[in-house]
């Protein structure tokens, strides 16, 4: 099976990135995980907030969205946390074999 390769962004507090990539990597979820710290803006309870947090950004697989979704739930500490899918629409054969070595099967 040709398995369709993404990345996958999250926001979380500054502190807690290497938790949450640490446990994808262990469950074989994701490949890779890259931290950017950035400022946000945005809405919440009503007004506009502003925080610095940290980007993550996750090299995986399309068909592990749900399973991702499923484990950040259990260890991210925002209530509402922003899950973003983005294809990759070309990946060298080196690397697309380093993913598909990294990430779990599914059945």
């Amino acid at each position: 099976m040709k398995r369709e390769f993404c990345y996958f962004y999250i926001t979380c507090e500054t502190g807690e990135e290497s938790k949450i990539a640490q446990h994808l990597l262990e469950k074989h979820l994701v490949a890779c995980a890259k931290f950017v710290p950035v400022s946000s803006a945005y809405w919440w309870d009503g007004k506009i907030e502003h925080a610095n947090e940290s980007l993550i950004i996750f090299e995986s697989a399309a068909d592990l969205f749900s399973e991702i979704e499923a484990e950040v739930k259990t260890i991210h500490s925002y209530d509402t946390f922003v899950l973003t899918q983005v294809s990759m629409t070309a990946i060298n054969d080196d690397a697309a074999q380093w993913l598909n070595e990294s990430l779990k099967e599914r059945e």
